[in-house]
């Protein structure tokens, strides 16, 4: 504790008064402050003080930017695959789905199902009069179905669903038509190995369609390779006339399956094969979780990096300031004052830096795709190409424990970093400080 000593006038006056300070009173926090100030011949520890306070700020502000990222990366994928896959898909194990419209009624009635969709799926091969080809997933589904998921029905580019709905028509995706060279209201002819069986053999069987509509999900794996068709033309189509290969359910809550699988294996009434998700897309999700995890691990560097040059530059300070610290001492104030002054020093550009750190990566959350699409137009080069990645915009998503949680590592990484040199400030010996000054 700081101890100043106050005598009056003369020595006879009446005995000394002594007056203690409390811990980071007003008196220690002003000397941190005026140890924040650089003077001409300090010019060169405030320079690591100022190269500690960025590297703590850009390390805060790029952990928090890549973590919503990767976030953003899960939440949209997410939020596609399973908008367009179902959550739990059923599939036959003794007999074909014959009763799949009675099935599908029984899971809807399960309380935390929104939607049972029974399918007909089936590779084929989509080629346009212009000689252009691609390979293609077609899905059979009902129009009552198709008109409740929103993803694909709120997101038609061109067209409509009136041929839809009238069994001759079907959608595609945007990049599909793109490949092909084709609009909505052009024919779309599929060639499907699982053909008519003749003395011969089997004979592909080839089909034209209308493009009732052209729909863009934003994810090019699906507006490339997705196509959907009447039920009842695909049961033809596929030889698979008055059966439903699976039936695809929707949750309300995507992570509470474990809970849902029992009660839809008693709905069923029969032997099925559930399938959830989780399992479809398990080596995919794992590895985005493991790169987030490294990720993390890798950008709290920066932050330590940071931190370590406000050890340097307190120890360097510790040394220049010396003589200042004996005469502190010499004054009454004790070791735990000098300890919380240069405490407070250090402190201060962990707090400052992390704060302007957060600040920053909070803007650059909230405008990171004005920020990729101006950086895109300067280089001239498609920064976040769709045609390589599974989104079409850069996604960012902000999760605040997490943020928190960076916030509180920064903030223990610089409070940790200053104890070392403000122990040895208080350490100093006034006397060897002063005999050679």
């Amino acid at each position: 504790m700081a101890k100043a000593t106050v005598a009056g006038d003369e020595a006879e006056a009446g005995p000394t008064t002594t007056r203690v300070a409390r811990p980071f009173s007003a008196f220690e926090r002003m000397v941190a402050w005026r140890y924040l100030r650089a003077r001409r011949k300090e010019a060169f520890i405030s320079v690591i003080a100022g190269f500690s306070f960025v590297g703590i700020m850009l390390g805060v502000a790029t952990l928090i930017i890549v973590m919503a990222v990767m976030n953003g990366f899960r939440t949209e994928l997410i939020s596609r695959i399973l908008g367009i896959n179902g959550h739990m898909i059923v599939q036959p194990v003794d007999s074909p789905l014959t009763d799949y419209a009675d099935l599908s009624k029984k899971f809807d009635g399960v309380e935390g199902v929104k939607l049972a969709v029974p399918l007909v799926e089936g590779q084929v091969l989509a080629s346009a009069k212009q000689g252009a080809s691609t390979g293609a997933l077609v899905r059979g589904i009902r129009t009552e179905d198709i008109m409740k998921l929103n993803l694909v029905t709120n997101n038609l580019k061109s067209g409509d669903m009136v041929g839809f709905t009238s069994g001759q028509g079907v959608l595609i995706g945007s990049r599909m038509a793109q490949q092909l060279g084709i609009q909505a209201g052009d024919s779309i002819t599929f060639v499907s190995p699982e053909g008519d069986v003749t003395p011969m053999g089997v004979n592909p069987r080839v089909k034209s369609y209308t493009v009732s509509g052209i729909f863009e999900i934003g994810m090019s794996e699906y507006d490339s390779t997705i196509v959907y068709m009447p039920f009842e033309e695909a049961q033809l189509f596929f030889n698979a006339d008055g059966i439903a290969q699976s039936i695809e359910i929707y949750v309300d809550h995507p992570d509470d399956i474990d809970t849902l699988r029992p009660k839809i294996e008693a709905a069923a009434g029969r032997q099925i094969f559930i399938t959830d998700w989780r399992e479809r897309n398990q080596t995919f999700f794992s590895a985005l979780q493991v790169e987030r995890n490294v990720m993390f691990m890798i950008l709290t560097l920066i932050i330590l990096v940071a931190a370590l040059n406000i050890i340097s530059g307190l120890i360097m300070l510790v040394k220049d300031k010396s003589s200042d610290i004996a005469i502190l001492r010499t004054m009454g104030a004790n070791a735990s004052s000098v300890m919380r002054i240069f405490f407070m020093t250090g402190a201060a550009i962990g707090i400052s830096g992390t704060f302007a750190g957060v600040l920053l990566g909070v803007v650059v959350c909230l405008n990171i795709e004005s920020i990729r699409a101006f950086f895109s137009w300067v280089t001239g080069t498609v920064l976040f190409n769709p045609q390589l990645y599974f989104l079409s915009q850069l996604p960012a998503d902000m999760d605040f424990p997490e943020t928190f949680s960076v916030v509180v590592m920064a903030l223990v990484l610089s409070f940790l970093a200053t104890i070392f040199p403000a122990w040895r400030a208080s350490r100093l010996d006034p006397v060897q400080a002063l005999r050679y000054e």
